[in-house]
């Protein structure tokens, strides 16, 4: 299973919320967190079933900032 990292603008719980409802279906929570303590606001998700490129479209299209962290 591999693990990747994204900075994101995610700022509250109801940002949190929204990135749970756009992952929903598309993976379990347990495989996906939001660090909103962080200041880089770190999604990591841990999956084979999704490519980078399809997170970073998925929660662009929400309306949020997204790039993938080296």
């Amino acid at each position: 299973m591999g693990t990747m990292t994204f900075k994101t603008n995610a700022k509250c719980m109801g940002c949190l919320a929204k990135i749970e409802e756009i992952l929903q279906g598309k993976m379990n929570r347990e495989e996906w967190n939001l660090d909103l303590s962080d200041s880089n606001r770190p999604l990591t998700v841990m999956s084979d079933k999704l490519a980078a490129g399809e997170i970073v479209e998925l929660i662009s299209k929400a309306g949020f900032k997204i790039e993938q962290m080296k």
